[in-house]
C-alpha cells in the first residue's frame, strides 16, 4: 500500500503485527514520522527499510520527528539497527533496517 506524504512517497507493507515502511531517498520524512507515530499508537511493531544514504538519511530524520510526536503521550523511542537483503529485478541489495522500539 502506497501512501503520499505531499508529493513524495513511501511504501507500508503489512506483514503480521508489524508494519515495515519502505523508505526512499524522495520520501517526506514528516510523512514517514506520522505513520511511525501512527502505527506506534496502533501498537503495531515498526520497521523502517531503506536503500541508499539518501533513504537512510529519511529514515533516522523521520524516527527523530517521530519521537517528538509521541513524546507529549509519555512514549520514547529507540532504534535497532540491522541489515536485510532485498532481491530486487537486478539482483540482491543490503538495505538498513530500522526497528522502532518504544521505551
Amino acid at each position: 500500500m502506497a501512501h503520499a506524504g505531499h508529493d513524495e512517497t513511501y511504501e507500508i507493507v503489512r506483514e503480521g503485527e508489524e508494519s515495515v515502511l519502505r523508505v526512499k531517498a524522495s520520501s517526506n520524512a514528516q510523512a514517514l514520522a506520522s505513520a511511525v507515530s501512527h502505527a506506534i499508537y496502533d501498537n503495531r511493531l515498526v520497521t523502517l527499510r531503506a536503500i541508499g544514504a539518501g533513504a537512510v538519511n529519511q529514515a533516522i530524520k523521520a524516527i527523530a520527528i517521530a519521537r517528538g510526536y509521541v513524546a507529549p503521550r509519555g512514549i520514547d523511542l529507540a532504534v535497532r539497527p540491522g541489515f536485510c537483503t532485498v532481491t530486487m529485478h537486478d539482483g540482491d541489495v543490503s538495505a538498513v533496517t530500522l526497528k522502532v522500539i518504544t521505551t
